[in-house]
């Protein structure tokens, strides 16, 4: 058997071509470990409490780490499309995918090294990683028409997020696990230690299974490949009118992927803003992940006419598209609030105690005695968003209070050299913790603001909180926390399942009607199905306000998250000449890494401009309306015709 893979078409025995997919595949598995663990869940807090503790903010940490997320995205758009196309002429996809691969591997398994205040070492470690993630997904993208044929590409496609949401769910959830049993930092560093070790060791099916496929021509004698690279991307882009269906889909991507993208990386934030629990946001994402695997293989096979049972998936995907909206509002109103998460009344003030809300150093609600100092932290000093006031005491024996209606208050505070301790007591007795008495500790070796203590009174009401000081000691303000939701996730999981099988049971029943329908799929009109979904996703977002219901939209985001992205990926391979694959996957990944900068950025506008998450969560309606607009008027058969001619060409061109 030749060494060289020409394309899918070849003739291949079954048992081969099933062990290509299935290498394939894993590689899935295999760096999906790095989106979940690295960028999703525990690097980022590692960075802010543990690596960027001797930063002067938290605020400070998180400008770094977007300052590092957003390098690598320029880093991975710029190197994309010209090392793409340097894999199509030198015949190197397999080789760049394993350098890639070993750029992304290698930091991620140093930043076990990371410790306290190694917050430069942990950016220059993640930029790294994050390029090799980023790079060697482009190439593993563009061997996708090489292992599988056109007819299996929207499954194999899918297969592929279905073996990542798994690979990278398990991984995390045992990455948890080591969080909470191993002391100290161990547990997140080991955690990064492992995401390096089951990256690398899942790669090895895909550089011993798949072949090299073959170069698209060939270089002549004193041709360099670089500069061949260029000029074949040049000339793209020059012929970009031969290639009109190709673009019309990579504008169509780039609009509606803004809007997936901002779904994806804002759900968490979000779901903290309106007051949900980290446990419960944790839960969410491992539900996504796990959840959106038989989801991702039911949305590949709704193209395909060799699935028997498309329509029974389709009648599916409809009933939730209806029920699960449905279900969740009436789960948030019939069920009790402590069950539902539904928002408790807030806490007011009274003639005597100021009500939830946040009370700077300067408010007239905290009452001063002894000798303290008023004074203002700069933005540009502390790396806050603005100018804060802060009050400084003198000596031991200064105390301030703030009486307050609620149940629990956060201090806002600075810590550095010569600064002293505060004791802090509830209506006038110690607040006990684990070890004692809860005293703040002001001393640390660097100046650090924005530092934050929780107290929590036995129960709501009145109360009076007072911060002793033992010498000099440095407030920002008090916040008086809103009261917290409560729910019972094993209820709501409980109605979620029970849904899911009367969406069973019904599909079951109806998938009669929905044959014609059915027949009627394409894979592009599945991925407007899945665009519908989003915008219901965009519309529901808005009105939420549940525990209940960010559940209920959390498994509708898993329907369609692994097989909006399968199919585009699957679409835009078909569009694509096969060897070209390296170049117009670089293009592709631009497009990816566009979205991931302007979505966000979009969505941090209109926060800005509304001063809530809640207008730019539905202004995302317009980018999946326009960017499905524009797919349904990409002529899929054109590009794909296109494309088969640019293939032989190509072909003769490399016999010549």
């Amino acid at each position: 058997m030749s060494t060289v893979l020409r394309s899918a078409e070849t003739n291949t025995d079954e048992r081969t071509y099933r062990q290509r997919i299935r290498a394939w595949t894993l590689y899935d598995w295999a760096n999906s470990a790095f989106a979940t663990t690295i960028l999703a869940a525990v690097l980022p807090v590692y960075y802010s409490v543990v690596a960027g503790a001797t930063l002067p903010s938290e605020a400070q940490a998180t400008a770094y780490w977007s300052l590092g997320l957003s390098f690598s995205l320029l880093i991975g758009a710029i190197l994309a499309p010209i090392l793409g196309t340097i894999s199509d002429i030198s015949r190197s996809k397999k080789r760049l995918l394993f350098t890639f691969t070993l750029i992304g591997v290698v930091p991620t398994g140093m930043l076990v090294l990371v410790e306290r205040g190694d917050w430069l070492l942990a950016s220059i470690l993640f930029i790294i990683a994050r390029v090799g993630f980023l790079g060697s997904y482009s190439f593993y993208d563009s061997l996708l028409p090489h292992v599988a044929r056109p007819k299996d590409q929207d499954r194999v496609s899918a297969l592929g997020y279905a073996m990542g949401y798994l690979g990278g769910g398990l991984l995390l959830a045992i990455n948890v696990v080591m969080i909470q049993l191993l002391p100290g930092t161990w547990g997140p560093r080991l955690s990064f230690l492992s995401v390096a070790v089951w990256w690398l060791l899942f790669s090895i099916p895909i550089f011993r299974r798949v072949p090299e496929p073959e170069a698209a021509g060939h270089l002549r004698p004193g041709q360099h490949v670089v500069a061949s690279s260029f000029r074949q991307l040049v000339e793209t882009f020059r012929d970009a009118r031969r290639y009109r269906e190709l673009f019309k889909f990579l504008l169509a991507f780039l609009i509606y992927n803004d809007a997936i993208g901002t779904i994806i990386g804002m759900a968490a934030i979000y779901g903290a803003e309106l007051g949900f629990g980290s446990v419960e946001l944790i839960l969410a994402l491992l539900l996504v992940q796990f959840v959106g695997i038989p989801f991702s293989l039911m949305f590949g096979s709704l193209p395909s006419s060799a699935a028997r049972r498309r329509p029974f998936y389709l009648a599916f995907v409809c009933f939730n598209l209806v029920m699960l909206p449905l279900a969740g509002v009436v789960a948030s109103r019939v069920l009790p609030g402590d069950a539902s998460g539904a928002p408790p009344a807030p806490f007011v003030s009274t003639e005597s105690a100021v009500g939830e809300g946040s009370y700077a150093a300067d408010a007239p609600a905290l009452v001063f005695e002894g000798g303290w100092d008023s004074g203002v932290i700069s933005a540009a000093q502390s790396g806050l968003e603005a100018d804060r006031p802060v009050q400084t005491s003198a000596a031991d024996g200064d105390t301030v209070s703030l009486r307050f209606n609620g149940l629990k208050a956060e201090v806002l505070y600075s810590s550095g050299p010569g600064l002293a301790q505060a004791a802090v007591e509830l209506d006038g007795r110690p607040v006990m913790g684990e070890d004692g008495p809860v005293v703040i500790e002001g001393s640390s070796d660097v100046q650090r603001y924005g530092q934050r203590l929780v107290v929590s009174a036995d129960a709501a009401g009145e109360h009076t909180l007072t911060l002793r000081a033992s010498g000099p000691f440095a407030l920002e303000g008090v916040r008086v926390l809103p009261p917290p939701r409560s729910s019972s996730l094993p209820t709501i999981i409980g109605l979620l399942l029970a849904v899911q099988a009367v969406g069973l049971a019904f599909a079951w029943l109806t998938q009669r009607w929905f044959v014609r329908l059915a027949d009627t799929l394409n894979t592009k009109r599945a991925i407007a199905l899945s665009l519908l979904l989003y915008t219901v996703v965009a519309i529901w977002g808005y009105f939420l306000n549940s525990t209940a219901e960010f559940w209920f939209l959390a498994w509708m985001v898993a329907i369609v998250q692994g097989g909006s992205q399968a199919l585009s990926r699957s679409m835009f391979a078909s569009l694509s000449p096969a060897r070209k694959s390296g170049e117009f996957f670089g293009l592709y990944g631009v497009m990816e890494k566009f979205s991931a900068v302007l979505g966000p950025l979009i969505f941090a506008l209109a926060v800005a401009l509304f001063g809530s998450s809640r207008p730019a969560i539905i202004s995302l309606v317009v980018f999946f309306a326009v960017g499905g607009y524009l797919l349904l008027r990409v002529r899929v058969e054109e590009g794909q015709r296109v494309a088969r001619e640019e293939d032989a060409k190509l072909a003769a061109s490399g016999a010549d």
